[in-house]
């Protein structure tokens, strides 16, 4: 694949990170579309805000930070002083120079006076005729780091932070320890609100090389990072928390069903135990039990001890009794339904005299 097509691919890439909004641009609705057929998350297209205008030659200073959105969550309720930050640009990707071609010493001459020609017009505050002189230069010669770093201060004065951490980006690929390409980057994330890399950068800055404007820089944005990582820490800590109590409550439920269980399996041996004097032990329970006052038709009257059981006054009382007969059709039915009937002192009662009779313990 073409390096540089690459190359501004990769810069796409990192526009679209800086600023989802850029995919709702009805140009990228075709591209959009490609990333859902994908299962992709498009976040929703941001609200329109308003910005202050803000003077040209201090980006930093003067900016008005737009109001910060109200809290989703417990989550994003961190308040923090977004004094000076800035709407990001969605300009297109800037050119990067083509990689692959051959530089002669004529063309790093024509390069360097390109670069000096931009740094005067800088100077003279022609913002956008240094941007296109740099912009020259690089294409002569675009591997030379600082050509992206000199750029890149332009896009900070015109507050065009995206851009400039494109060119930051460039020229440190090409040189990974200069320190101007940090401290421009570092600008632009201060410019941008993302305090955390904004801290790290000017800190590598100072570190590759001391500069009073870096480290200025640092020192005012330093607590805001440390400030969001504070509050990373806290709810990375109360996510931990959470897991542990759910863990400890699917804990608790399984505990009880366990219990549940076991006290059921019990109940059903108690009753087994009870019931198994019982002719055949109540299989399939005892058909036709309201018949049993009767004298027991189709052949268990003449079972031993049932004449007996049924002379038995309170028996008699407790068969006529339509409360008992359906709770002790239940328990017949499955045994250790008993369980409901613990606090029933008429069933028990003839329950007792029952297993008794035939064998079971009461």
């Amino acid at each position: 694949m073409d390096s540089r097509k690459l190359q501004e691919l990769r810069e796409f890439v990192r526009l679209c990170q800086n600023n989802p909004g850029i995919l709702h641009s009805p140009e990228l609705k075709f591209f959009t579309e490609w990333l859902l057929s994908f299962g992709a998350s498009i976040p929703s297209p941001p609200p329109k805000e308003s910005f202050m205008e803000t003077k040209q030659d201090d980006p930093v200073k003067d900016e008005r930070a737009p109001t910060p959105p109200k809290p989703e969550s417990d989550e994003s309720d961190l308040e923090m002083d977004n004094e000076g930050v800035i709407a990001p640009d969605d300009d297109p990707p800037q050119e990067m120079g083509n990689d692959d071609i051959e530089v002669t010493e004529e063309m790093m001459d024509k390069a360097n006076e390109k670069k000096v020609e931009a740094i005067n017009a800088f100077g003279d505050g022609e913002l956008q005729k240094a941007i296109d002189l740099f912009t020259e230069a690089i294409k002569l010669n675009p591997r030379v780091s600082i050509f992206y770093a000199k750029r890149a201060s332009v896009y900070v004065k015109l507050q065009k932070p995206n851009a400039a951490i494109r060119d930051c980006d460039k020229a440190i690929t090409i040189n990974p320890d200069s320190a101007q390409p940090y401290k421009w980057r570092g600008k632009a994330y201060r410019l941008l609100g993302h305090w955390e890399d904004a801290a790290h950068d000017l800190a590598m800055a100072c570190k590759l090389d001391y500069d009073e404007d870096a480290s200025a820089m640092l020192k005012e944005v330093q607590p805001r990072a440390q400030k969001i990582a504070e509050h990373q820490r806290k709810y990375e800590r109360k996510r931990v928390e959470k897991e542990i109590n759910e863990k400890k409550e699917r804990l608790r439920k399984a505990k009880e069903e366990h219990e549940r269980a076991q006290r059921e399996e019990e109940a059903r041996r108690q009753a087994g135990a009870q019931f198994g004097g019982f002719p055949g032990g109540f299989p399939g329970g005892m058909p036709n039990m309201g018949n049993m006052a009767g004298g027991f038709p189709g052949g268990m009257a003449g079972m031993p001890g049932v004449s007996e059981i049924l002379s038995d006054p309170e028996v008699l009382a407790a068969m006529q009794d339509p409360e008992v007969m359906a709770a002790f059709q239940d328990v017949a039915q499955n045994p250790a339904n008993i369980s409901k009937y613990q606090s029933n002192p008429k069933v028990m009662n003839l329950i007792s005299k029952l297993s008794t009779k035939f064998g079971g313990s009461a």
